[in-house]
C-alpha cells in the first residue's frame, strides 16, 4: 500500500473520531436508525479514561519542564492536548457506534476500526461464550474489547470483512463483546425486529 493511500486512511480515521466526539457530546448515535443498539464500551471505559488521565498528567509535567523554552513548549503542548482529545474520541467512537440489530442484519462494530454487517439469514447459531484470549485462525474474526469477547456467532456461509487498511478476508465465525450479551442473543434467537415483533429468521441460542 502506497504512502498517500495510508495517509488518507489515517486522516479519514481521525476525522471520524472527531465527528464521534461531537456526536457523543450531543448524545447522538451513528448508524442506528430504526434498529436496536447494543453497546460494548462499558468494558473499556475505565481503561480509556485512565489513559486520558495519564496523558493529562504528562501534559502538565512537560509544560513545567519546558516553560523556559516557549517554542518547544507550544509544539509539545499542542501534541499533548491533541493526544488527550484522540484518546477521549476513541472512547466516544465506541459509545456512539454500537452494535446494531435490525430486521435484516446484525451489524458488529468497534469504534471506527471494525464495521461488519452479517445478514440474519447467514447466522447459523449464536451463543454466549466469554473468552479472554484469542488465537488467530483462518475464517475467524475477533472483535474484542479489553481483550474480551462474550458472544460467538457461527455463519452458514462466509461474509467479507474489510480490515482497517482495506484488506478483504472471508469469515465464518465472529466473536465480539457486548455489554448485554444475553439481551442480544435473545433478540437474535427470537427473530426480534427493530420494533420488537418476531422476524423471519431465527438463530439458535
Amino acid at each position: 500500500m502506497k504512502g498517500p493511500r495510508i495517509a488518507w486512511i489515517l486522516a479519514r480515521h481521525e476525522l471520524r473520531l472527531l465527528v464521534s466526539l461531537v456526536l457523543w457530546g450531543a448524545r447522538r448515535t451513528h448508524g442506528v436508525r430504526g434498529g436496536r443498539a447494543f453497546g460494548y464500551a462499558q468494558g473499556q471505559a475505565a481503561v480509556m479514561f485512565g489513559l486520558a488521565f495519564v496523558c493529562v498528567v504528562e501534559t502538565v509535567v512537560m509544560s513545567v519542564l519546558l516553560r523556559g523554552r516557549p517554542t518547544v513548549h507550544a509544539v509539545v503542548l499542542l501534541l499533548d492536548v491533541y493526544t488527550v482529545v484522540i484518546v477521549v474520541a476513541l472512547h466516544a467512537a465506541s459509545v456512539v457506534r454500537p452494535h446494531v440489530l435490525d430486521a435484516g442484519a446484525l451489524r458488529i462494530r468497534r469504534a471506527t476500526h471494525v464495521d461488519l454487517r452479517i445478514p440474519r439469514e447467514r447466522i447459523a447459531s449464536v451463543r454466549r461464550e466469554t473468552r479472554m484470549t484469542h488465537e488467530q485462525a483462518d475464517g475467524e474474526l475477533h472483535v474484542d474489547v479489553g481483550s474480551r469477547t462474550s458472544v460467538t456467532v457461527h455463519l452458514t456461509e462466509p461474509v467479507t470483512h474489510v480490515t482497517f487498511f482495506g484488506r478483504r478476508r472471508e469469515v465464518r465465525v465472529v466473536r465480539f463483546h457486548a455489554d448485554d450479551p444475553d439481551g442480544l442473543i435473545r433478540a437474535l434467537a427470537t427473530g426480534e425486529r427493530a420494533g420488537g415483533r418476531p422476524g423471519e429468521h431465527t438463530a439458535q441460542a
